[in-house]
């Protein structure tokens, strides 16, 4: 049976203390989720070019890594289904990010893709895919999953040929690299997400949603009409199917996710919206 989890990074705004933390950690427990998925810079204190970085990406930090995340989220009641990190703190500190994991009690680390990386270049593509491999083989030893998630820069073509998606899913391992896939950035990319699905099989263990919309109203000047991140059911992906392929897998998780455009500027608000899909096709 697959677990019901947030990903930490909707949480930046709802989780500045330790008492915030509590009340928001049981508020994902109250709506019907099981598990949370933890980034490793936001679990303990981190550079502030890396907090930089991802604020400039777009995505809320927050204040959490001075907070005990081990301690909080068993006191929720949630089970931790994975850990992101990037590939170099695995290159430089394997046995540090193996008993991060270890010590919250998962076997799976990601890798959130390439900062600054050239997914058009077919040899970078190729270096990558070897340098997952190792990485993948570490961890293997240990016990630990090393997974890929994708966003939609996998999915340029190189050199009109394959996508950097497919060659990564090609040249790497099948037992020692796995794969997250997040459906919402191939849709973005106008690639079928149900088609990567079925190419992965069961090397896809853990499965990010988000639907994808418009909260826009009214009439439209132009044909073009912006489009965003939007609550599960509210959007326009054909979600159940996406997750009657991901269930049959099966995979072990369907991890929410979504970064802003929240239903009345609220994170947990957009949680609970959400959760009432999930409840129903995540039995």
């Amino acid at each position: 049976m697959a677990i019901r989890a947030v990903q930490q990074i909707m949480l930046g705004t709802v989780t500045k203390n330790e008492n915030q933390t509590r009340e928001t950690l049981a508020a994902i427990r109250d709506a019907g989720y099981q598990g949370i998925e933890l980034n490793g810079f936001m679990i303990r204190p981190t550079s502030f070019l890396v907090r930089a970085m991802t604020k400039m990406a777009g995505m809320p930090v927050g204040k959490g890594g001075s907070s005990d995340w081990k301690v909080l989220v068993k006191q929720a009641g949630l089970s931790v289904v994975s850990i992101h990190e990037d590939l170099g703190s695995i290159q430089r500190e394997p046995d540090r990010v193996i008993g991060e994991a270890k010590a919250f009690g998962t076997d799976k680390i990601v890798i959130t893709g390439m900062y600054r990386f050239d997914y058009s270049d077919r040899e970078a593509v190729r270096g990558l895919a070897k340098d997952l491999n190792r990485a993948g083989e570490v961890l293997k030893k240990s016990g630990i999953h090393l997974l890929y998630h994708n966003h939609n820069c996998e999915f340029r073509k190189i050199a009109r040929g394959k996508t950097a998606y497919e060659l990564i899913v090609e040249e790497t391992d099948p037992e020692s690299v796995y794969f997250e896939l997040d459906s919402y950035w191939p849709t973005e990319a106008g690639v079928s997400a149900l088609s990567l699905m079925e190419m992965l099989g069961k090397r896809m263990r853990l499965y990010h949603i988000n639907d994808r919309g418009t909260r826009m109203t009214g009439p439209s000047i132009t044909p073009i009409l912006k489009s965003d991140s939007m609550e599960l059911g509210c959007g326009n992906m054909n979600l159940t199917e996406l997750l009657a392929q991901a269930l049959s897998v099966p995979v072990d998780a369907v991890i929410l996710e979504s970064h802003k455009n929240w239903v009345e500027k609220s994170p947990v608000k957009s949680l609970q919206v959400s959760a009432e899909f999930l409840n129903k096709y995540v039995v």
